[in-house]
């Protein structure tokens, strides 16, 4: 029965690994979207390496350990070829190295299967092994060194092979713990007694990780001891001292070693610093919201962007190109091991064996919890590596020995159990491991699922920068389909042009260094595809490309031949325009400047934020401005008198609107309220609106910039204006002040305003069509930073005169 389990369940993996290999080839071109491109043969070497080394230990557990264990060797072949192709995808230099180590454990596997099942040298040969690699561990102190030539010095090596001592060190660890208890429980000794020996030694290896500030291991073993004391001595009272001094050394290295102190805060606080400290936890989670539930295919993922990703972080590459799917499989996997580890322990038919494999099942399973947890920001990062799947050559042998051993303890053919009075602390144990394993699932949903559209719309993720450069970004078109924005060039090197680059300070910018802003980045869901496409369509690209599907066009409000005109007038002054229906709420027209070239980012985008002149701000919604003067005509429509009081003066500016910023589909600026009502800033957007009242019946429109989306089953679709329009002023009132403005011998009404500001004076000209206007009623702002009311009005009065003759 255990021959036909075992194969079919390595069939299985096989089936998997095949799939995974399969998907990983052909993944170049699914992301391309082409069959004319280079495919990735490299990965089937590791494949046919892992296969045969997992045929022959396959044949050899079958053979010489009829009565092992059928689950663990099939769990653990998965586990590690999983591994094997996730670092040779993301490296394959590490991922040929990698192989080879695994060829090296499944050898030590093979040929360990004639080792006699009672591990008798072990037991015997406890306090000469500990020794041995507690010296090998402190080696490190004074040799040690690092295959990346920086961080910490925790390697033995010579000519390009290096070894962690502090690997295997955990494995003898719980055999010194399980042969020492083992012999003295039988003797009754007082908790003292019985314990001092394994407190010192264990300490001592504690301590030897202290020094080479490898605090990630060190709290392995604190856990181990706790874990093989507590289900040998059946006492709780090790449990609660254990927590309390991992408390109390949390909270003293918080305040007294760096590295525990960064550790502790990227963990409670990584937002503060994404860039920074925070940077590896940060980019961990978006990989696992990137993921999402299905992932994004072996191969077509970004998990490269994860620091330290083939070792450190390989949980959240997993979780990048498997999806929540994948890692609640792979988290099964451990359960699965952890399990059996924990039945072995129960049916081992000595305390020794007993003692051994319940550590050994501890070992794997604490490890993998931390370095999950710390993946999830469930537990602070510990930098450990993840049992059989992360690089290194020192974990994985350390690994399959530990699967060794547990093979052998297993394979106790007709011996029973040992009595076993009390099952209920390994029954705890083990419902404690399965807790931290069901809330590392839970927490990888909640970062996945609920958590990962907010993540993945941050600025700071980079996988959108390269989805850009496969995937066509809708454009960007003015009211008569002429193209601002738009992308061009070939899959894999897409490039974001903008043809009419002085609207960028409000069209914006799509860049892979600097973000997005203005229209580019309000409307992102629509130019990316993610929004106005069918749900099953982004799910489809998502399943085989990994990627959003093709961008939907917008069609803005803005006429580029009126703001063409608007620009030229503005040229070489500070300020904005604006030009709206005074009815729809529609924006023909908005100016800022100075302004900038969007296509030169490359080139001016360092100083750009330095820049007095500040093009990047979008003077029309979010520069804030006094008015002073320029509200008489609204006083007189609202109140009929110029010179109002504190209370008046609040009346209207709450009638006009002016205490609320404008819904519209990009970033606009809240007014500024200072202490006295007269002194309100408000942006000439607001100005604008108000202003449409006079010339819309006393009406203040909603303003609209983005009209339309081009959607691929219903065409052209209208998008609504955010806010609702509202009755700002009585209609006869509005109509009479419109009246009493109209400019001699012209068609449109006007009044022009100073106001002074911190640090200049600064022109406001407002004008718009009259009330019985026939045609579209337009009103128009111009807002300069100067005191130069001539020119205010020159620039508006050409801009409404060419809008109302087209």
């Amino acid at each position: 029965m255990n021959r036909v389990t075992q194969s079919n369940l390595l069939k299985i993996a096989a089936v998997f690994l095949v799939l995974q290999t399969l998907i990983m080839t052909l993944s170049p071109g699914v992301r391309a979207r082409t069959w004319e491109t280079d495919y990735r043969w490299s990965q089937w070497v590791a494949l046919a390496i892992w296969g045969f080394f997992t045929w022959r230990a396959h044949g050899a557990i079958l053979k010489r350990l009829p009565d092992a264990d059928p689950y663990l060797f099939p769990a653990a072949a998965l586990l590690s070829g999983w591994g094997l192709l996730t670092v040779w995808r993301l490296d394959s230099t590490f991922g040929a190295r990698q192989a080879i180590w695994l060829g090296i454990s499944m050898l030590v596997l093979y040929l360990g299967t004639r080792l006699p099942t009672t591990l008798d040298s072990l037991r015997k040969y406890k306090y000469l092994l500990l020794t041995a690699g507690l010296m090998l561990t402190g080696l490190t102190l004074f040799f040690g060194t690092n295959p990346l030539g920086y961080g910490p010095r925790l390697w033995l090596g010579c000519c390009g092979v290096f070894f962690q001592p502090s690997e295997p060190l955990k494995l003898l660890l719980v055999a010194y713990l399980a042969a020492y208890l083992a012999d003295r429980l039988p003797i009754r000794l007082g908790a003292l007694p019985l314990l001092y020996p394994t407190l010192l030694l264990s300490g001592i290896a504690i301590l030897l990780l202290y020094f080479q500030r490898d605090l990630g291991t060190a709290s392995i073993f604190l856990a181990l001891y706790t874990s093989i004391i507590y289900l040998a001595t059946q006492r709780r009272r090790a449990v609660l001292v254990s927590v309390g001094f991992l408390v109390f050394v949390g909270v003293a290295g918080y305040y007294f070693v760096d590295i525990v102190r960064a550790r502790i805060d990227s963990w409670l606080n990584p937002w503060d610093d994404p860039s920074g400290g925070s940077y590896q936890i940060i980019q961990s989670l978006m990989a696992i919201a990137n993921g999402g539930l299905e992932g994004r295919g072996p191969g077509l993922g970004s998990p490269a962007l994860v620091p330290v990703a083939i070792s450190d972080f390989i949980f959240a590459a997993i979780a990048e190109e498997t999806g929540l799917m994948g890692t609640v499989g792979l988290i099964a996997l451990f359960g699965l091991i952890l399990s059996r580890g924990l039945r072995i322990a129960l049916r081992a038919p000595n305390l020794f064996r007993r003692f051994f494999a319940a550590g050994i099942s501890a070992y794997i399973g604490i490890q993998a919890l931390l370095i999950m947890g710390g993946n999830l920001r469930l537990l602070p990062l510990t930098g450990v590596t993840l049992p059989f799947i992360s690089y290194g050559g020192s974990s994985l042998l350390t690994s399959f020995i530990a699967l060794l051993f547990l093979l052998l303890i297993s394979n106790h053919l007709d011996e029973e159990p040992a009595p076993l009075p009390r099952p209920r602390p390994y029954l705890a144990f083990g419902v404690f491991l399965s807790l931290g394993l069901f809330t590392a699932a839970l927490t990888n949903g909640w970062w996945a699922i609920v958590r990962g559209p907010d993540l993945l719309m941050r600025t700071d993720n980079s996988r959108r920068v390269i989805e850009d450069n496969y995937v066509i970004r809708g454009m960007l078109l003015d009211r008569a389909n002429i193209i601002i924005n738009s992308t061009e060039g070939e899959t894999g090197s897409y490039t974001r042009i903008y043809k009419y680059p002085d609207l960028a300070s409000v069209a914006g910018y799509n860049h892979p260094v600097y973000g997005q802003a203005g229209l580019e980045s309000s409307l992102d869901e629509y130019l990316r595809g993610l929004k106005g496409n069918p749900a099953s369509a982004i799910w489809w690209n998502h399943l085989l490309y990994g990627m959003s599907p093709e961008g939907l066009d917008v069609r803005l409000s803005i006429d580029l031949y009126l703001q063409y005109r608007t620009d030229q007038l503005m040229l070489d002054h500070h300020g904005a325009a604006i030009l709206l229906n005074a009815a729809s709420g529609e924006i023909f027209v908005m100016s800022s400047h100075p302004t900038f070239n969007p296509n030169q980012l490359n080139e001016i985008g360092p100083k750009l934020n330095q820049d007095p002149n500040k093009p990047l701000i979008n003077r029309a919604v979010q520069g804030l401005y006094p008015i002073d003067s320029l509200v008489n005509p609204f006083a007189i429509a609202i109140h009929d008198k110029e010179t109002l009081d504190e209370d008046e003066l609040k009346n209207t500016y709450e009638a006009l609107g002016f205490y609320r910023a404008p819904q519209l589909r990009i970033q606009v600026a809240e007014p500024l309220l200072n202490a006295e009502v007269k002194d309100l800033h408000v942006s000439p957007l607001q100005v604008a609106l108000a202003s449409a009242a006079l010339s819309n019946h006393g009406t203040v429109p909603a303003p609209r910039i983005a009209t339309a989306v081009n959607t691929p089953e219903e065409g052209w679709i209208v998008l609504p204006a955010l806010g609702t329009s509202f009755t700002g002023i009585q209609a006869s009132a509005a109509d009479e002040t419109a009246e009493s403005l109209i400019v001699d011998g012209e068609s449109y009404w006007a009044h022009t305003g100073s106001a002074k500001g911190a640090d200049s004076t600064v022109t406001w000209f407002i004008a718009g069509t009259p009330p019985n206007w026939q045609a579209t009623p337009m009103v128009v702002v111009v807002l300069l930073e100067e005191d130069n009311a001539r020119l205010a009005e020159w620039i508006g009065r050409e801009l409404l005169v060419d809008a109302m003759n087209p």
